[in-house]
């Protein structure tokens, strides 16, 4: 007997960075409710699917009641009744209904919050973990941990030019041990970081401090790692987040040493390549350039030339870059797309072609799991998490530990 959705209620609140989301609650004909919530980015792309906001004076213009007014009143009529199993139609109804290429007129937000939450029904009407019932018999890989660890960029205090400052984490035997190193690793660098600069600002759990440049960021976490004794198993990450930095008129970049022109920065990027363990470059040129995407990933073929903005977690996006072999690895956020069918969709595009898949989070999150799962059920290679001091940043890190538990455990 198949379980149909019944009732379905959204209500505004408010995400890690005080923000109003949405968040969708369901009932189905067995009696089950669950709920899921949204997540938003600060740093977005222009393809990603719209969010909606109210304007005016609540919240400084960002409110959902339009969102959820969208859910309660348009999108929940459309999905009652429907097999709350069927992922690809219900989500296939929430598009037709907004009618738009990126979700603008009911917006991202109130989709992608039925979206989540019919997953989450299927996936307890059917008696599976959320993992399993997205990804399959196949989804047993637990991602590398990935965390930002120093803040810079266009969204911060610190002064650094690029976004995010990251420890890439490999080698381990287990995703436990992945998880201790980093938490010792991000307490001892705020321990340094204290004695040389006094009170440091922090930005969504990662350090802000006043550091003279990139190089100075890579010695300290570096410094920090041969410490903590897994200077072996650690590498380091950026993500430029380069349309921040990008000067359209000039068409050059704005760094601390003036304009620098695309060939100057690659220039740059191998020069660190070469000075520091740095595995991982996300958003290396803004989101139409790729020309020089493509020319950064044919001269550091061993490294993870990775697109974020460059992608939107969009097939039509990422099939551009595979056949103009622009990046190897794509950064999956399922808010950028708007539904889960069609993150999964783009994923098992990025598998096909050999790309490997980054699952990252927002700064804008909530205390909802969902994404932690998502990482294991597309077998991502790694997951950026944020540091592992903020909740809603630590229950995803909780929930990969329980995951990574059920997968030992289970029978073969």
């Amino acid at each position: 007997m198949s379980v149909k959705i019944e009732q379905i209620y959204a209500r505004e609140i408010l995400n890690s960075r005080g923000k109003p989301t949405v968040e969708v609650e369901m009932t189905c004909t067995n009696g089950l409710t669950v709920a899921a919530s949204v997540p938003s980015g600060t740093s977005t792309g222009k393809y990603e699917a719209l969010e909606i906001y109210d304007g005016g004076s609540r919240y400084h213009g960002k409110g959902t009641r339009k969102a959820v007014e969208n859910v309660n009143q348009i999108l929940a009529p459309a999905v009652i009744g429907m097999d709350v199993t069927d992922q690809r139609k219900i989500d296939r109804r929430l598009i037709e209904l907004d009618g738009t290429k990126q979700k603008s007129r009911l917006g991202g937000n109130a989709i992608l919050g039925v979206s989540l939450v019919a997953a989450r029904a299927g996936a307890l009407a059917l008696g599976l973990p959320l993992y399993r019932y997205l990804g399959g018999l196949s989804a047993t890989r637990l991602p590398n941990v990935m965390s930002t660890v120093i803040s810079g960029g266009a969204f911060s205090p610190s002064g650094l030019e690029f976004e995010d400052y990251l420890y890439v984490l490999d080698g381990f035997s287990s995703f436990h041990d992945q998880v201790e190193a980093i938490s010792d690793m991000r307490a001892l660098l705020q321990k340094r970081c204290a004695e040389k600069y006094g009170v440091v600002a922090e930005d969504g759990g990662a350090l802000a401090p006043p550091m003279s440049s990139t190089e100075e960021a890579f010695e300290t976490m570096l410094s920090v790692a041969r410490q903590v004794g897994c200077e072996k198993h650690v590498f380091l990450g950026l993500d430029v987040a380069a349309n921040e930095l990008f000067d359209a008129q000039k068409s050059c970049y704005n760094m601390k040493s003036g304009c620098m022109e695309a060939e100057r920065l690659i220039e740059y990027y191998q020069q660190l390549c070469r000075n520091y363990p740095l595995l991982y470059i996300e958003d290396a040129f803004h989101e139409d350039d790729w020309l020089h995407f493509s020319q950064l990933t044919s001269l550091l073929p061993e490294k993870q030339i990775v697109g974020d903005d460059l992608f939107e977690t969009n097939d039509e996006r990422l099939k551009m870059g595979i056949e103009k072999k622009a990046a190897k690895t794509l950064l999956l956020k399922v808010n950028q797309i708007g539904t889960v069918s069609e993150a999964l969709k783009t994923a098992a595009m990025a598998k096909n072609n050999r790309f490997e898949i980054t699952a990252s989070l927002r700064s804008g999150e909530t205390n909802d799991t969902f994404q932690a799962d998502l990482a294991v059920a597309v077998g991502a290679k790694q997951m950026k998490l944020g540091s592992p001091v903020l909740g809603e940043r630590n229950g995803k890190y909780n929930r990969l530990m329980r995951i990574e538990d059920d997968l030992m455990s289970a029978v073969i």
